[in-house]
């Protein structure tokens, strides 16, 4: 389980970027019903390192401190030569099987380790082109938030740093923990789509769009048997437009982005109720447990049964958790 983070402060470190892993695992929300981390930052040099903004952070530990921590976490920051001894700590975290993260173009750190090569990143979309010539062993996606590969994940642009730490707070302790931190730094607790909306987009007035209401529309009839001529009548279009704008704004179809919500609803109702595992399947819009099972092993690499054993608040019996598998 995820209880130690180390945060490397690389000289060049982004301030923002940075800011983004300690906000994420550096506070304490167990108030809130949430996570607390052991958190710390740890320099090969201790004292004043230098930001990209040019000033510096003041930095107390080395680089012992992260022997034995579960994740390492490299953030954005300027692009250029990493001294061996961050690299070293990066290979050795990997070797012994704990998680690495970057943000942005802290993913050129991690393909300076080596330890990309063989997996595929991501990283910024006006880098991508740059690492994928620096790192061609590594295949880069430019058209995501962020990529998991075997507790490596290396996230895109600054937002979706932390789309990505959110994403291995789920990961680790469940849909509820992500949630809480995700409301106190308000922004969403997912994310759909990828870079791709944000690459040059076209202007338009917010007032345009008609998909803001229809996706509160959905989430209020997750359960309910949602076809694509149905949603394109409530935004009132045409099938063809509908799919086709739907992609546009949210970079994903409708079936994929009601797909999410409903294993996101199903996620949250297994933590905290104890429905069997048929009637949450009901209540999300999957109609039967097989094919909440089904959902859960491809997006989530487990079964309903061992989610709710991991992350359940309440305690079910032994008949039900046998029904969830």
């Amino acid at each position: 389980m995820l209880t130690s983070v180390v945060a490397l402060a690389i000289p060049g470190v982004a301030p923002f970027e940075f800011g983004v892993l300690c906000e994420v695992f550096g506070l304490d929300r167990t108030a809130m019903g949430g996570p607390a981390f052991d958190f710390c930052v740890a320099t090969a040099e201790p004292g004043p390192v230098p930001t990209s903004m040019g000033f510096d952070i003041v930095v107390e530990n080395d680089l012992s401190v992260a022997a034995h921590a579960d994740l390492i976490a490299v953030s954005a920051r300027s692009i250029g030569p990493v001294d061996e001894r961050y690299l070293k700590v990066i290979r050795a975290a990997e070797a012994r099987g704990a998680w690495v993260l970057s943000v942005c173009s802290g993913s050129f750190v991690l393909g300076e380790s080596g330890i990309l090569d063989g997996r595929r990143s991501a990283t910024h979309w006006m880098y991508a082109d740059e690492m994928q010539r620096a790192y061609p062993r590594t295949t880069v996606d430019a058209d995501v938030l962020f990529v998991e590969d075997r507790r490596v994940i290396t996230g895109a642009g600054t937002a979706a740093g932390i789309d990505a730490c959110l994403h291995l707070v789920r990961r680790e302790l469940g849909a509820a923990a992500a949630t809480v931190i995700a409301r106190r730094m308000v922004v969403p607790p997912q994310r759909d789509g990828g870079q791709s909306q944000y690459i040059a987009p076209p202007p338009r007035h917010a007032d345009e769009s008609p998909f803001s209401r229809l996706t509160e529309w959905m989430l209020d009839h997750l359960d309910d048997e949602l076809t694509v001529d149905q949603l394109a009548r409530q935004a009132h279009m045409s099938s063809r437009t509908f799919s086709r704008r739907f992609r546009s704004e949210l970079g994903t179809s409708p079936a994929a982005w009601l797909n999410r919500q409903r294993t996101l609803r199903a996620q949250h109702l297994l933590e905290q109720s104890q429905h069997s595992v048929d009637e949450i399947a009901r209540l999300c819009g999957f109609g039967t447990a097989s094919v909440l099972r089904h959902h859960f092993l491809r997006t989530l690499h487990t079964t309903p049964r061992d989610y709710r054993r991991a992350f359940g608040a309440h305690a079910v019996d032994e008949g039900e958790r046998t029904r969830a598998s």
